[in-house]
Parts: structure tokens; C-alpha cells; sequence
């Protein structure tokens, strides 16, 4: 395959610096080999990020024959996490040697965990890889997990919420950053949520747990149908995190017991990128997947030289600059917010603008390892040029599934 010079540097970048990311078992809730995103994460197992760093590392793979060197990695990724759960089915988001006990904590001491993408990744993998054996033995700590979250993070509305903006993954989001707990009805979070729910379903169908895989698809199905009323916003055209933070129903105060309120969410119209997860996670029907692309061009909001503006360019909130704890997402373009909502566009037969946003990533990222000679967290919207965190890889190499999809070659995708 002739690849264009940009593609064929990011393609070149990631064979050779790939297995900066591996690591062996160090003790101490570590005891199986895993990925770590690189730069100052270079000795942390995160949740999402090691997810969707092996669904780059297998499409590195599927292009360049790396002799599956990261499969032991992949797996071992999700054996730590569970090893970490404690009895009520929590994991945590991050695993690193001297990290502070997890265990030890009521049931009812609400913090945030893993984020739902454990199942998905343990998803891929079985799907990936054709081997399901593994998994086995952890199945039932797996559902569990997913459990948790349906019993303790699911509002009366039916949709799902963070408890705090603690690493939620998109750090400083408006929508959770200094919210009230369990106020955040996150677009990202119940995108997320849907998915994993369909990726424990098919889990228990390798496993022939017929009845709990029908139990998580009706989740599946009800989640789905109470995003699409509870999140999208007509007027917009566009998916929306809720706002949950409302005072309980009381008849008895006269000045409310004429008309009670009849909602129990408030769209939060702030434009953030995660909205267009919806389409990444098939949510959005296509008359809405319709109307949400034209968001995707407005200059104003999200368009921007290098792809998706995580936050709207008009929204106050906005600002592009260097921080951590938290990161910013208040505008940078990151990888992974072009990746998913390149994926969306792909998904709904949107290919002049997922080639768009395909070609801005890849020009980003070939742009800065030419003149840095690595990646960075995330960057500025308008020059490309790297803001945070040199040597970052993680997500950022999901551009070579996006040169994969340009080219017509086979791609590795997500569950």
C-alpha cells in the first residue's frame, strides 16, 4: 500500500515507540502485564485509555504485523482492573504501585469508578481475537461491575449521572466540572453507559447466560429510548448532558401544589463535543444524525484547522490552555474527540466530513511528529500546535484506524 508521506510518518512513529506503552506486572494490584498512555501516565493503568489504546494497538497490527506482542497486554488490562474490584462490584478508574486503598469503603459511599467501558473493552477483545476462555473465570465480577452501576448511578428518569466531576475523563466539562454530586446527567457517561450494556449482553451470550443476556439488552433498549427523550433537544438539533439537580416534589407547598413540575431533567445547552457521542453509540436516529453533522461546520461552535473543537468557540467557557487535575477540555482538540466523532460520521454515511476531520487528525499528528518528534495530550484548535505532555501516545494512535478507513483498508473498530 502506497501511503501519503503524512500517513506513512504517523504509521512509522507508532511501530517504533508502541511498545513504550507495554508494561510488565510491578505487584500491588498489578500482577498482570498492561498499558499505560505514555508521558507523565507512563506507570498508570487508566480505564478508558488503555480501552481505546488496544483498539489502535490492533489496527498497528492489522497494517504493520507487530506479531501480536500486545495481546497478554490487552487482557491483562482488564485481570488488573477486576482484581482491584472490591465486594460491591466497584473498580476503580486508575491503578498505579502506592495508590491509596480502594477497599474498606460501605456500599453506600458514593465515589466514581471505572468508567462503563470495562465490558466493551473485554468485549473487543473476545471479538478481536476469537477467545473468550480468559474472560471466564472473571464473568461474574464483570457483571457485577455493571451492576453497580445500574443500581447506584441511575437516576429516577433513567438516566445515568457521575457523582462528582472527579477523573470523569473529560476533565473540566461544564456540564460536571463544580456541579453538585450526582447532579450530571453526562451525554458522555450514558453514551458510554448504552454501549457497555450491550457489550455485557454479548458476553453472556459466548457464556450461554441467556437470561442475563436479555436482562442487559432491555437496560440497552430502555437507556436508549430515554436518552433520545430525555437528551436531545429539538430546537438545536443536537444531544445535550440534563441537568438533575432538582428539589423533590412537595404538594404541600401551596405556591407549588397548583402544577407541580412534570420534568425531572433540564437539557444543559452548552456546546460540548461529547453530544455527538450519540451517533458514535448508534443513539441518534438518522433524521437527528442529520441535523447534528451541521453542527460539526458551524466555525462558531465546533469546526476548527485541526478538527473538532472539544468545547464551543462561542460558549464562555471557553479557553485553550496548558493545565493538569485537571486537564483541559475546554476547547483543545484531543484524539479521541476526533476519533469519536469521526466514528459517528462514518457510522451514518457522513463520509465527506468524517474525511474532514480523518485528514486534520492525520495532518495534526504528522505535523507534530515531524517537528517534535513525538505526540502531545492535546493541542490548539487553530495552529496545531502541541499545548500539553509531550510523548503522549494512548488514543492519538487511533489516527492509523482513521488512515486505515481512508485508504479502504480494513479497519479495526471499537465493539
Amino acid at each position: 500500500m502506497a501511503y501519503s508521506e503524512s500517513e506513512q510518518r504517523i504509521i512509522d512513529y507508532s511501530k517504533n515507540n508502541f511498545t513504550k506503552m507495554l508494561r510488565e506486572p510491578t505487584g500491588y494490584r498489578l500482577n498482570h502485564k498492561f498499558i499505560v498512555p505514555g508521558s507523565v501516565y507512563s506507570q498508570q493503568l487508566w480505564d478508558w485509555d488503555s480501552w481505546l489504546t488496544d483498539i489502535a494497538l490492533c489496527q498497528l497490527n492489522d497494517m504493520e504485523g507487530i506479531t501480536d506482542q500486545y495481546v497478554e497486554y490487552e487482557k491483562g488490562c482488564i485481570l488488573n482492573f477486576l482484581d482491584s474490584q472490591d465486594e460491591f462490584g466497584r473498580v476503580p478508574i486508575v491503578i498505579y504501585d502506592g495508590m491509596g486503598e480502594f477497599t474498606g469503603k460501605s456500599e453506600n459511599e458514593m465515589f466514581n469508578i471505572h468508567k462503563p467501558c470495562l465490558a466493551q473493552h473485554a468485549a473487543f477483545i473476545v471479538k478481536n481475537c476469537g477467545d473468550a476462555k480468559w474472560l471466564e473465570p472473571v464473568m461474574g465480577k464483570l457483571k457485577k461491575f455493571v451492576d453497580y452501576y445500574i443500581d447506584h448511578f441511575k437516576h429516577e428518569s433513567g438516566i445515568y449521572f457521575w457523582y462528582s466531576d472527579e477523573a470523569i475523563g473529560v476533565d473540566n466539562d461544564p456540564c460536571t466540572f463544580y456541579r453538585p454530586n450526582s447532579s450530571s446527567g453526562s451525554i458522555y457517561l450514558n453514551c458510554f453507559m448504552y454501549k457497555e450494556l450491550l457489550a455485557t449482553a454479548y458476553l453472556c451470550e459466548k457464556f450461554g447466560m441467556t437470561d442475563d443476556e436479555n436482562r442487559y439488552n432491555k437496560e440497552a433498549d430502555d437507556l436508549k429510548q430515554t436518552v433520545r427523550d430525555k437528551c436531545w433537544d429539538e430546537r438545536d438539533g443536537f444531544y445535550y448532558s440534563v441537568d438533575l439537580n432538582l428539589r423533590p416534589i412537595d404538594t404541600r407547598e401551596s405556591l407549588h401544589s397548583g402544577c407541580p413540575r412534570h420534568w425531572n431533567t433540564l437539557i444543559q445547552r452548552i456546546d460540548v463535543w461529547s453530544g455527538f457521542m450519540a451517533m458514535w453509540a448508534g443513539i441518534a436516529n438518522y433524521e437527528q444524525a442529520g441535523r447534528m453533522v451541521k453542527h460539526y461546520l458551524r466555525k462558531d461552535t465546533f469546526y476548527a484547522n485541526y478538527g473538532v473543537r472539544t468545547l464551543g468557540k462561542s460558549e464562555k467557557m471557553y479557553s485553550i490552555i496548558k493545565s493538569g487535575n485537571p486537564s483541559c477540555w475546554l476547547g483543545p482538540i484531543w484524539g479521541i474527540s476526533n476519533y469519536m466523532v469521526f466514528k459517528g460520521f462514518v457510522r451514518y454515511g457522513f463520509t465527506k466530513e468524517a474525511s474532514d476531520l480523518a485528514n486534520k487528525t492525520v495532518e495534526l499528528f504528522s505535523n507534530d511528529i515531524k517537528n517534535c518528534g513525538q505526540l502531545h495530550e492535546y493541542y490548539h484548535p487553530d495552529t496545531g500546535e502541541g499545548v500539553n505532555n509531550p510523548g503522549f501516545q494512548n488514543w492519538n494512535l487511533l489516527s492509523l484506524n482513521m488512515i486505515a478507513w481512508l485508504e479502504n483498508e480494513n479497519v479495526v473498530s471499537e465493539f
